[in-house]
């Protein structure tokens, strides 16, 4: 069926629309591409027309184009390719001229391509955008897509190929538990610390032994000292139900810069949890983060999820049978950092809805360093949005904040104040109020 939306018809392509897809392949792809534009549209075309069977591409499952029409008249076309692999390659997608940033046309044809995978139950949805055209990439990152990496010269002298993707499904990510990322305490932690670095690093980084673990250790009884040569560590835990499951040791860095070495997780929850606060935890010891790692493919989607980048690859590099990676991420690149904070999904819909606009944590380190006036980045799962910080402010309890503040914009969800009490006591233990009680006054930006 074709999908009808503002008057625009999306429709498979036919017989008698090849010229017209030539024609605007051969203008749209001639600036940025070398190569026979007209051969490319007509045996893509071809295979359409024979039901999507390509008898020549070794990955490809099927090939299908599509025509957006406004009243009669063509305006635009997405072909998409459905990889072996269970991937989606959108390859191209193309708005007429006249057309551009009007009426909404390509995002008629990228939503098609995103139902597309989703109906195939594609893992990953795919394209390409040379660098000069600044305003197809700012399209595909304005709807979800993100920059995994960078292809020099690629398919014409001169000109860079961006690579980008995005997770097509519904599904908005994990809903994290209540996992806390917390300074480490020789008592509660050291053991727990211990057998996850040894688990975890062990295997690909030579070294890595009871020794090392020793030595990060009375780094971290060096934590004052301020002093880069004296390699001094700032250790953080992420913990759940009071067990260790991440563990994240930062050393400062002549020049500022922060390597964190470990950052180990047993759960995708707790390594995003460490990613996430670490930003703003460490902010104040330099202007970048970064690390090593043989990382999961889960990782590695993280990492690119929070805006880190590939800066390195050492094949043997600590270990015969690893190849490390070099992950990096700067801060304030670009004026005032953006804070982060996570948040389970039912509260970020209410907060984006307008429904919440108070959020209650404890006074951890990452929140006495918010400032009112600061955009807050919340997280949850796989979606994220931004928030302004109005006010902040500081109780000794939940009952003198719930004296003074109103319930229902706190937890919208319950019925009384006496819920809104229970719901804040059962995330945070008594130990955890004692900290103080920070109610943050968010706002749309």
């Amino acid at each position: 069926m074709p999908l009808v939306d503002n008057k625009v018809v999306i429709r498979p392509a036919a017989s008698g629309d090849f010229e017209w897809v030539a024609n605007i392949m051969v203008r749209a792809l001639s600036p940025f591409y070398d190569g026979d534009h007209y051969a490319h549209a007509k045996r893509i075309f071809d295979t359409h027309m024979e039901g999507g069977i390509d008898y020549v591409g070794h990955f490809s499952a099927g090939q299908f184009m599509f025509i957006a029409e406004l009243g009669g008249e063509r305006v635009g076309i997405i072909h998409v390719v459905e990889k072996k692999q269970k991937t989606v390659k959108i390859s191209p997608l193309i708005v007429s001229p006249d057309y551009r940033g009007k009426l909404g046309i390509g995002s008629m044809l990228l939503e098609h391509a995103e139902n597309f995978a989703r109906s195939i139950g594609a893992r990953q949805l795919y394209c390409t955008v040379a660098s000069p055209n600044q305003k197809a990439l700012e399209f595909f990152l304005r709807k979800g897509f993100r920059i995994t990496g960078t292809a020099k010269d690629h398919y014409k002298q001169g000109i860079d190929e961006h690579m980008l993707y995005k997770d097509p499904s519904d599904e908005p990510g994990y809903e994290s538990p209540n996992v806390s990322v917390v300074p480490f305490d020789q008592e509660n932690h050291a053991d727990g610390v211990r057998r996850l670095i040894i688990t975890q690093m062990s295997d690909v980084f030579r070294g890595v032994d009871d020794d090392w673990v020793d030595a990060l250790f009375t780094g971290y009884e060096r934590r004052n000292s301020s002093d880069v040569n004296a390699k001094y560590k700032i250790i953080f835990v992420a913990e759940s139900r009071g067990e260790v499951i991440g563990v994240a040791g930062a050393t400062p860095k002549k020049g500022a810069p922060i390597k964190l070495m470990p950052l180990v997780a047993s759960t995708e929850e707790a390594f995003e949890a460490l990613v996430i606060d670490l930003q703003g935890l460490l902010m104040d010891y330099g202007h970048k983060l970064y690390t090593h790692l043989v990382p999961e493919p889960w990782q590695v989607g993280c990492l690119q999820r929070h805006g880190w980048s590939l800066e390195g690859v050492f094949p043997g590099g600590y270990a015969p049978n690893s190849v490390v990676q070099q992950w990096g991420l700067n801060f304030n690149k670009e004026g005032s950092p953006v804070r982060k904070m996570r948040i389970k999904r039912p509260y970020f819909d209410a907060i984006m809805s307008g429904r919440k606009t108070l959020e209650v944590r404890v006074g951890y380190d990452n929140i006495k360093r918010l400032r009112a006036g600061e955009l807050l980045q919340l997280e949850t799962g796989h979606t994220s949005g931004v928030v302004r910080i109005k006010s902040i402010r500081i109780y000794d309890s939940f009952a003198d904040m719930l004296a003074n503040e109103p319930w229902r914009e706190i937890a919208p969800q319950v019925n009384s104040q006496d819920e809104a009490t229970k719901l804040l006591c059962g995330i945070y233990p008594e130990s955890k109020e004692r900290l103080g009680v920070h109610v943050i006054q968010v706002e749309k930006p």
